[in-house]
């Protein structure tokens, strides 16, 4: 224990080099996720052209980070296609163009290339944010549950999968853990250093995604709460009740003007976004995106009235982008889950996810830590012997000061999960990201202090051992999952090569194995020809052609043209009308398979009498369908 004290920084800097570079090699593998042939196209045209005219819906910050190394690797970008020109948000075409050497007139780059670099700066993203979670923990817990929670960041299967895609999910988990923690700062501290600094990294978040807006309350909820824990001193000539209410309004006000300097620094941002975009790009989205009924009217006239002005222009992007988002959560979005196909929300989604997709060792330890902290404050108002309400709420201001951090991170934990849960847009595990930072720190504290609660060393050995066996096991994880994080589920849930029989899109089934997929062909066609190299396997097609043309129905961000070029023909789920070799992403063949009444006409179940001749990765099915006329 003693070593690990000593050298907990340079032990943490091993795993965030380790984790770093386990991301470089997976995001090598991978090919452009869903997300990303949206979000790659408009970092670069931000950075590049100070115009966000692409993926409105986000603001800049994480885009901007993908963008910046771009700009060192003389790209090509389809500024002439009529995409650009006179396209409405047309960011997936446009992915398709930049990312992809599939028009060369008009762009024409190497995707693997472009989709790396891009990635980069998000696995920086990460690593900061391992930093910050080590450096917290170590405040309050010490240093070796600090490496501890660390560890179950580092290893956790999830947390790598999405550690390097260029999308908003690890993104705004890293700057919403970033601004809590300049945020408990300022409540100790209301100086006018912790005003700016916590307005910066209020800021920051977001900027970086638009779920940060539940900030607001929730800093200003612990802001009054704060205010009233406290204590009047002795010497206070004012009443209590004046005394509690000057203290809300200094808090109040030096809160207000953290909240003011966010709008400006946020205002400060978007300006050279939109310094050279048509603001008339604004009111195009905002009249294809809200029809006439429900927040439309307001949101187009909010848009249309300050689109053409040089200084209410960024304001017109950021608050386009903030209905856009609560556009998408009232309409939903179609998900397989369960063994059905729905675009009505489900309450049990996250909740079931989230057992699904996380470790059984984080699992047990959650739960373990949860039950042992309720038990801890019964008895704590049991010893306090708490009889009124005034006494309660003595006991809660005191502890509240005492435990600000664990307060504000136990109540972000209960409101997002609610907000989750009781919202309409049921994506992907992913979206709880913004979660798991605090409960990796809550599991260390409270594993740390029962450890240091046994008076007996015996026992102390016996459960520093325990914890030694579970970490050994928390590191092994991604070493026996590798490469299939994405695709990740436990165990008890027949893992990743199961986990698609419960629920795909983001969960398991992204567009992340379109490389694995040419990979095989290629392979195959060696195989076929006589020519193997070292390494092939040849074993799973033997006597099967070789793959001239392959119908591929792919679900992802990558482009099967530009990796197979004319082999590739495009497919979706009709019976097919001639034999040969069918790729088909297993998103959509769980929703085609499911009862949802939309999909019957395009329906896979054809392909029950065929048993696939491999899977690439875990989504990609192949399949060899011979003389089709034989199985009408």
């Amino acid at each position: 224990m003693e070593f690990l004290k000593t050298h907990s920084t340079k032990i943490a800097i091993a795993i965030l080099i380790f984790f770093f570079g386990l991301n470089l090699v997976v995001s090598n593998q991978e090919a452009t996720t869903m997300d990303e042939r949206a979000h790659i196209p408009s970092g670069y045209s931000y950075v590049r052209y100070g115009d966000m005219r692409l993926n409105p819906e986000h603001p800049p910050l994480l885009k901007d980070l993908s963008g910046i190394p771009l700009l060192f690797l003389n790209l090509d970008f389809p500024l002439q296609s009529e995409e650009w020109q006179n396209g409405v948000n047309a960011q997936w075409v446009m992915g398709q163009k930049f990312i992809s050497c599939l028009v060369p007139e008009e762009a024409c780059n190497d995707a693997d290339l472009v989709t790396f670099w891009s990635r980069v700066p998000i696995v920086l993203v990460a690593v900061l944010l391992g930093i910050f979670l080590f450096v917290w923990t170590r405040e309050i817990a010490g240093k070796v549950a600090a490496l501890f929670a660390l560890t179950l960041y580092a290893f956790d299967p999830n947390i790598i999968a999405h550690s390097h895609f260029v999308t908003t999910d690890i993104g705004i988990a890293a700057f919403l853990f970033f601004s809590f923690y300049y945020f408990t700062r300022f409540l100790k501290d209301p100086s006018r250093r912790n005003i700016i600094i916590s307005g910066i990294w209020l800021a920051l978040a977001n900027l970086a995604k638009f779920s940060a807006v539940l900030l607001f309350p929730i800093f200003g909820l612990f802001v009054i709460l704060y205010a009233l824990s406290v204590t009047k001193p002795s010497n206070e000539t004012l009443s209590t009740f004046l005394f509690k209410l000057k203290q809300v309004w200094i808090y109040g006000y030096k809160y207000a003007l953290s909240v003011a300097l966010c709008f400006i620094l946020i205002w400060i941002f978007y300006y050279p976004h939109t310094m050279n975009m048509p603001g008339i790009k604004l009111v195009e989205v905002a009249e294809q995106m809200f029809p006439d009924k429900q927040l439309g009217p307001f949101a187009k006239d909010v848009i249309k009235a300050t689109y053409d002005n040089s200084f209410l222009k960024p304001f017109s992007a950021y608050l386009l982008g903030v209905f856009m988002v609560f556009g998408r959560v009232a309409g939903g979005n179609t998900y397989y889950f369960l063994g059905q196909v729905s675009n009505q929300a489900s309450p049990w989604y996250f909740p079931i996810v989230f057992i699904l997709k996380e470790t059984l060792l984080f699992l047990f330890l959650l739960v373990s830590t949860t039950l042992y902290s309720l038990y801890r404050i019964a008895k704590h108002f049991r010893e306090e012997k708490v009889s009124s309400l005034s006494q309660l709420g003595t006991v809660l201001a005191n502890s509240l000061k005492r435990k600000t951090v664990q307060y504000v991170g136990i109540f972000f934990v209960l409101f997002y999960s609610f907000v989750s849960i009781t919202g309409n847009l049921n994506i992907g595990f992913r979206h709880l990201f913004p979660i798991l930072p605090f409960l990796y720190m809550f599991i260390a504290k409270v594993v740390f202090d029962i450890i240091k609660r046994q008076e007996d060393q015996i026992t102390q050995r016996i459960s520093y051992t325990v914890l030694a066996i579970f970490t050994f096991f928390i590191v092994m994880t991604p070493f026996l999952s590798y490469p299939h994080y994405v695709s990740y589920f436990n165990g008890a849930f027949g893992g990743h090569t199961n986990g698609y029989k419960y629920v795909t899109d983001s969960n398991y089934d992204w567009g992340q194995d379109l490389k694995r997929l040419k990979n095989f062909v290629d392979t195959h066609n060696r195989c076929a020809a006589g020519q193997a190299i070292s390494g092939d396997d040849c074993s799973l097609t033997v006597g099967l052609p070789p793959i001239d043309k392959i119908r591929i129905d792919y679900f992802g961000g990558a482009t099967p043209e530009y990796y197979f070029g004319d082999k590739m023909i495009t497919w979706h789920a009709p019976t097919p009308k001639e034999p040969g070799w069918y790729a088909i992403s297993i998103g959509f063949m769980q929703e085609n398979l499911s009862n949802h009444v939309g999909y019957k006409e395009d329906s896979y179940d054809w392909l029950a009498k065929y048993q696939p001749v491999t899977r690439t990765g875990d989504t990609l099915f192949v399949y060899y369908v011979p003389d089709f006329t034989e199985n009408k």
